[in-house]
């Protein structure tokens, strides 16, 4: 049984595939619910807190005609010191599926390891990959220059992303960078530069080591494509807000470095915004800000996501 767990899970041919099919959902949504999984109960294994992530898979899954079962953590003998092992090979006797928002990455591969589901990375803190395919979906959306979303136009564009450059947003856009090939420019401090991890990815993945690294946010932004930013503070580092906006307050996305992209330039979060921080309210409500484009294609790709592994 196949899982998604990282970019590279899927061949750049079967990315093209769940492009297109994210694309038909989009437009044919009206007609939902659809029967692929009719039938199936798939499990949502929740050990972080989420809005965008719950919601979407929340509603693609029952537009896929699924059961879905929210399972938090917490809730569950993972808390009280069952094995992952164990409770893997128990929810393989219930569910059909299983989408895990985790911290360790290592979780998510142990799901995968010893369970016989498909298992779904909703994030964890090394990768985000459906948000990266989504964030290629969304790009693609925009640049295509005919009514259907094409790789070729994404080819060779600048994408910047600015602050901490050694988390998992930045990891997940440099691999989809080098399996989709654009350009993908780290820019934040250089006590935050991309960790060797980054590269083991890349090699694991047999993805050539594509990405630069920059640390002047000026020269990063100039004739930018798109630009990128994403919270200074993740979950788990809440301990270190004040050290944290200190150190990356110069990669603000801001008018000032809005204007050293290209005029048609787009502005990307995954969101949530903290406004003020990674992100001026002016560059949100910008219109090169298309924010909420991306948050809604979290929908349609994650449900082509499910599609293509249970069609695998």
């Amino acid at each position: 049984m196949r899982s998604f767990l990282k970019e590279s899970d899927f061949s750049k041919d079967e990315a093209k595939e769940v492009f297109s099919l994210a694309q038909k959902y989009k437009r044919t949504r009206s007609a939902r619910p659809l029967d692929l999984l009719r039938g199936q109960s798939w499990g949502m294994l929740f050990f972080k807190k989420s809005t965008r992530t719950r919601l979407s898979f929340e509603v693609g899954l029952h537009e896929l005609g699924a059961n879905k079962i929210i399972l938090n953590s917490s809730d569950l003998q993972l808390s009280r010191g069952e094995s992952i092992e164990d409770t893997a090979k128990v929810m393989s006797r219930y569910l059909d599926g299983l989408v895990i928002r985790a911290y360790g990455h290592d979780v998510v591969e142990d799901f995968a390891k010893y369970s016989s589901l498909p298992i779904v990375n909703a994030l964890t803190d090394a990768l985000h990959p459906c948000q990266s395919y989504t964030d290629v979906f969304t790009m693609m959306e925009y640049f295509s220059k005919d009514d259907y979303v094409s790789l070729d136009s994404i080819k060779g564009k600048k994408f910047v992303f600015f602050g901490d450059t050694d988390c998992n947003m930045s990891y997940s856009l440099a691999l989809a960078g080098a399996m989709f090939d654009f350009d993908v420019i780290l820019c934040g401090p250089e006590s935050c530069n991309p960790s060797k991890e980054l590269d083991r990815l890349l090699a694991e993945s047999n993805l050539p080591k594509s990405y630069s690294f920059v640390n002047d946010a000026k020269l990063a932004a100039k004739n930018a494509d798109v630009l990128y930013t994403d919270v200074w503070v993740s979950m788990g580092k809440e301990d270190e807000i004040e050290s944290r906006k200190k150190l990356f307050a110069p990669y603000q996305v801001n008018s000032n470095i809005m204007s050293c992209a290209k005029d048609e330039a787009l502005f990307m979060h995954c969101l949530p915004a903290h406004a003020g921080e990674e992100v001026t309210q002016e560059v949100l409500n910008s219109k090169a800000s298309i924010i909420f484009d991306e948050a809604e294609n979290r929908l349609h790709v994650q449900k082509a996501i499910i599609s293509k592994l249970v069609k695998s």
